[in-house]
């Protein structure tokens, strides 16, 4: 009974090299395919990154090349969007920073006792100042020819 038992293992085991063998041949065959068709699919891919970085683009046709410009318009496109999106993200998370710099600004200064005052108005225009803006006001009325002659570099007035 022994040597019953005995040979049926051996016969199993050398059953299962087999099978094994056989199935790792599978494998193999089944990942040289697989390999084959990634490398055409790069090749094309490549082919395709050089036209549309405008490398060989001589040898297509009107149909290619329209087809080139219509997909380099949606990325253009596309990444105006992202870019505009990234960019109103920005503004709304800085107007929430603003608001919180805010509140944190009016909480301390009640903490200090500080009351914030309103601004004051801007100081009431002096004598001279008023002066001034009355004769620039008065010299612009009265000059009312305008020079088009075209200069090129710094006006005279500066260099006197």
């Amino acid at each position: 009974m022994q040597k019953a038992i005995g040979r049926y293992r051996e016969n199993t085991k050398e059953a299962l090299k087999n099978n094994n063998s056989i199935e790792v041949e599978h494998h193999m065959e089944h990942l040289k395919e697989e390999t084959a068709n990634i490398a055409k699919k790069i090749e094309i891919l490549e082919v395709s990154k050089r036209k549309l970085m405008g490398q060989g683009i001589g040898s297509c046709s009107m149909n290619e090349l329209q087809e080139i410009d219509n997909q380099l318009e949606r990325n253009l496109k596309n990444i105006r969007a992202r870019k505009t999106q990234l960019f109103k993200d920005e503004i709304e998370r800085l107007k929430a920073k603003e608001k919180q710099l805010l509140e944190e600004n009016e909480r301390l200064s009640e903490e200090c006792g500080l009351r914030r005052q309103p601004e004051a108005p801007p100081p009431p225009l002096t004598r001279i100042s008023q002066q001034k803006e009355t004769a620039s006001c008065s010299h612009s009325v009265q000059n009312t020819e305008v020079e088009t002659d075209l200069f090129i570099g710094l006006p005279d007035i500066c260099w006197s």
